[in-house]
C-alpha cells in the first residue's frame, strides 16, 4: 500500500510539473513531495490506537520493533514524529537536503524492525507477514527516493561574515 502511495503521488505530481506547476517541474523534487505525502500516511499509524481496522495502528508498529529496542511503544511514537518532520522537511526547499539524508538514515535504522516482522512471521494490519523478499527492496528503494530529493535542494545557507572575513584576508 505504501509504495502504491509513493508511485501514484509520484505520478500525479509529475504530471502536474508537465502541464506547468514549477513546484513539480523536476523529478527529484517531486520524488521528495512524493515520499513527504507516503509519509504522512505512514507517520498517522503510529498514533492510531488499537481497534482501529482500517489501517495499521501503534500496537501492529510495536509488535514489529525486535525486542532487543528498548520501550517499543516509545520507539514508535517516535519515529512516527520524525517520519512527520522529514516529510515536512521535504517540502520546504531550504531542507530538503537534510530532511532527504535524515530520512534515509532513518530507514535504514527502521530496517531490522521490517526484518524483524519478517522473520517472526508478525501479522500486520490483520494481514500476514509480507516477505523479506520484499520488505528489504521497498526499504531500498525508500532510502533511493529520499536521497534523489535530495539532488535539487537548495544549499544551507551559509553563516553570514564567513565570506567577508575571508575575503578581507584576500
Amino acid at each position: 500500500m505504501t509504495l502504491l502511495v509513493l508511485l501514484a503521488a509520484l505520478a500525479v505530481l509529475r504530471g502536474l510539473g508537465a502541464l506547468g506547476v514549477r513546484r513539480f517541474a523536476t523529478w527529484p523534487t517531486t520524488a521528495g513531495y512524493a515520499l513527504a505525502a507516503m509519509l504522512f500516511m505512514t507517520a498517522s499509524a503510529h498514533f492510531v490506537p488499537a481497534g482501529v481496522t482500517v489501517m495499521p495502528t501503534h500496537d501492529d508498529l510495536v509488535a514489529m520493533v525486535p525486542p532487543v529496542v528498548p520501550s517499543p511503544s516509545t520507539m514508535v511514537y517516535l519515529t512516527g514524529v520524525l517520519e512527520i518532520l522529514g516529510a515536512l522537511g521535504l517540502i520546504i526547499g531550504r531542507t530538503r537536503r537534510a530532511a532527504g539524508y535524515g530520512l534515509a538514515l532513518l530507514f535504514v535504522a527502521m530496517l531490522p524492525a521490517n526484518i524483524h516482522a519478517a522473520t517472526a512471521e508478525i501479522p500486520f494490519a490483520g494481514e500476514p507477514a509480507s516477505p523479506l523478499w520484499q520488505r528489504i527492496p521497498e526499504q531500498a528503494l525508500y532510502i533511493a527516493v529520499a536521497l534523489w530529493a535530495t539532488r535539487d535542494a537548495q544549499p544551507p545557507p551559509r553563516p553570514r561574515g564567513l565570506g567577508m572575513a575571508a575575503s578581507a584576508r584576500g
